[in-house]
């Protein structure tokens, strides 16, 4: 099968959806499919990557870590031509998002969209801010992208819900982002706190991700740092890169805690495993996320959880089985649970690890994939056979311009919605602060 995928985020990029892309490629062409990703180029992309098209890109766009692609019609449209693909992948809405279904017009062929961001939880990187209107409107453009699409991919059972909640009408299917259990598995912390210059007999906190600020990371370092300051003998190890990573800095730097914490960008694989291995327990802290795949990345590592209740948490973290699930953002419940989780007995934190490695297991890659590969087969078994059929120039230019009016009247349509909305939110806060 020949898969063409289009994403806004890719390697080099560090992030979820940039790994998650890149790993769900590389299962597809160990089993032998066809990949060809579009994605943006940045400054230190290799120009001759084999089954990756790099479109132009304003690096680090409004002060981000993000580039932004600049899509190239010409470019993509003769590219897709030669590689003929029979599904298009679209994993974001937006730019590349919209080439993917104006590619699939002129393919004729279905388009799947992994809905993998909160998109509404980004918007302080756009110019104008990080306004409630704002909100609404990318909320109300990425559901009408959702239903200009042939089936959705929702990586938890609680983004499904949002999106139906949301009266999205395409058909929805869950399917995680799968990760190697048996590459982050082992039990030799020992050996991994020596590489990374930890102590042996240290409690280690660990936290790996993109350091950016809808990642909730100041109310993490709040309930980290109140954890330090109460255990001598309790370290933080700290892995990642981002624009918020100056400023938890800062916070350690002015408790005094720096002799104490063990910073480490970004890591390879073999690398990032050891790191997992060498925490006692891993906290987490965001309420963006559609799949926390660090979370099963660090329970295949026997790494207990500490998180709080949010989309694509609740999922794989189970109260008390293989973590803490904290239903509150309170600083002294995160504390209390890490203080719960140093104070287990050996048989009784042995178990956790036990339980962390087993809720892993079921985000396999090998599972995830061969349910994505089902789905495609079955988007191409439903299109009618085009084979023997010739269309018309005057065809194939009427389906694109009814595709592009699809896409500028999802625009129109969000942009109205939200209009009609902002009297109605004024009136209930004007209700609410008469009460």
């Amino acid at each position: 099968m020949k898969i063409a995928m289009f994403t806004n985020t890719f390697s080099p990029h560090v992030g979820g959806v940039a790994r998650s892309v890149q790993g769900l490629a590389d299962a597809l062409l160990r089993l032998d499919h066809h990949v060809l990703v579009v994605a943006p180029r940045f400054s230190d992309t290799d120009e001759d990557e084999k089954g990756v098209l790099r479109m132009p890109a304003v690096q680090n766009f409004n002060g981000s870590d993000f580039s932004l692609p600049v899509p190239a019609p010409v470019k993509v449209a003769h590219a897709l031509r030669l590689f003929s693909p029979d599904i298009i992948h679209s994993h974001h809405p937006f730019l590349l998002g919209e080439t993917a279904l104006r590619v699939a017009v002129s393919c004729s062929a279905p388009v799947v969209f992994t809905h993998h961001t909160r998109y509404e939880q980004y918007t302080h990187y756009l110019p104008g801010g990080d306004s409630e209107p704002l909100k609404h409107f990318v909320i109300d453009l990425v559901n009408g992208y959702c239903n200009l699409c042939n089936m959705i991919v929702a990586p938890s059972n609680s983004i499904a819900d949002i999106l139906r909640a949301q009266k999205v009408k395409t058909p929805i299917e869950v399917i995680p982002t799968g990760i190697d259990p048996l590459f982050f598995a082992g039990q030799d912390r020992v050996s991994s706190r020596q590489r990374l210059g930890i102590p042996e007999d240290a409690f280690v906190v660990g936290h790996v991700g993109r350091l950016a600020p809808e990642k909730n990371l100041f109310f993490l370092m709040n309930f980290v740092v109140e954890y330090l300051l109460r255990n001598q003998a309790a370290h933080f190890l700290l892995v990642g890169e981002g624009p918020a990573k100056e400023q938890m800095l800062e916070i350690l730097h002015h408790r005094d805690l720096m002799s104490r914490t063990h910073l480490q960008g970004v890591l390879d694989r073999s690398s990032l495993a050891d790191a997992y291995r060498a925490m006692d327990t891993f906290v987490f802290a965001s309420q963006s996320e559609t799949q926390g795949m660090v979370l099963a990345e660090a329970m295949a590592a026997g790494t207990p959880v500490v998180a709080l209740d949010a989309p694509g948490v609740r999922e794989i973290v189970n109260d008390g089985i293989n973590g803490r699930l904290l239903m509150t953002e309170e600083t002294g419940s995160f504390a209390a649970a890490l203080a719960w989780l140093a104070g287990l007995s050996h048989e009784r934190g042995v178990q956790l690890r036990q339980n962390a490695c087993r809720s892993a297991e079921e985000y396999s890659q090998e599972n995830c994939v061969r349910k994505m590969v089902g789905l495609y087969s079955t988007l191409v078994g439903r299109l009618p056979s085009l084979q023997g059929l010739e269309e018309s120039p005057w065809q194939r230019a009427r389906k694109r311009i009814r595709k592009e009016l699809e896409i500028l009247g999802n625009y129109g349509h969000a942009l109205e919605d939200t209009l009609q909305w902002l009297p109605m939110r004024r009136k209930s806060r004007e209700s609410h602060i008469d009460r």
